[in-house]
């Protein structure tokens, strides 16, 4: 075969390996993306038209009588006040377990990176320990630690738990992020006088914003997701819209309403969804980033 012939065979061959990558990604997005419209179209319709069996069809007469009931009706258990009430717990357990753990894990991070104190490689060690135990386990003491100190059933002990879940993980990124910097800026830092809290807030802070945005929609998704400390550790008036949605889904009183069940589902995954869409380039960026300074 001649050269003419090899370049159109290696041509040929691209195309269909293109071809063949664009129907897989086809294939998995619709099989991600068809149970979001059934649960979408399904959120629209009427209890009427959904008992006709009509799975995948549009709605015939668009209602949004669901997502009000869902947002401020629906019944969670003995009260019937909709998952409204749990958009706000959620938000107010989501917010301080956003900024106080990345906080606190870009701190771990630069110092056992860069400063490197006695017992550092151990703590690690016990960290990363840490981040294999099954969550169920570490349930019953927490739970009598917070006890204990009257932290239980509120906001703060909430906080605290989701901290403690969450450390080994975001200790992890941003000591791998901390330690792929130039060690230059580090050593400048110190050769000018510079202490401990002055390099980390001058020079190593602002220059992890990637791994910063990619800790908080970590943290944002987590929590905001989180069903089984949200039912352990908040207090009945805390309940996080994930324990709200389950007794929606679940309750066993009267008729099943699908309708008002498929839109207090999607009303609890609006915000992950929306920062997805909003920061999903930025989170792929930041972890991308980091991989390749390290």
């Amino acid at each position: 075969m001649n050269a003419a012939g090899r370049t159109s065979s290696a041509a040929t061959l691209r195309r269909l390996q293109r071809a063949g990558l664009y129907v897989f990604a086809c294939v998995t997005a619709l099989f991600f993306l068809l149970p979001l419209y059934v649960m979408l179209v399904t959120s629209f319709k009427t209890m009427p038209e959904i008992q006709q069996g009509h799975l995948f069809g549009w709605p015939a007469a668009w209602t949004f009588e669901p997502w009000r009931a869902a947002w401020s009706t629906a019944c969670t258990g003995i009260t019937c006040e909709g998952i409204g009430r749990g958009f706000w717990n959620s938000l107010a357990i989501t917010v301080p377990s956003i900024v106080l753990p990345v906080a606190v894990g870009a701190l771990n991070g630069y110092a056992l990176a860069l400063w490197r104190p006695r017992g550092a490689e151990s703590l690690f060690r016990i960290l990363m320990a840490g981040a294999f135990l099954p969550g169920q386990v570490l349930l019953y003491p927490l739970v009598r630690l917070l006890a204990t100190v009257h932290l239980f059933g509120t906001l703060p002990g909430l906080v605290l738990v989701h901290l403690a879940f969450s450390m080994p993980m975001l200790t992890l990124l941003f000591r791998q992020y901390f330690a792929s910097l130039p060690p230059e800026w580090f050593m400048a830092a110190r050769v000018d006088g510079a202490g401990l809290w002055r390099i980390f807030a001058q020079v190593m802070l602002p220059a992890a914003g990637p791994m910063i945005a990619v800790a908080a929609i970590i943290q944002v998704t987590g929590v905001w997701n989180d069903y089984l400390l949200g039912l352990v550790f908040a207090g009945h008036d805390l309940q996080p819209m994930t324990v709200q949605l389950n007794n929606v889904v679940n309750t066993t009183t009267g008729t099943r309403l699908y309708n008002v069940n498929m839109a207090a589902t999607l009303l609890t995954s609006l915000v992950p969804l929306a920062v997805y869409f909003a920061a999903g380039r930025l989170l792929m960026r930041g972890a991308f980033g980091g991989a390749a300074r390290t």
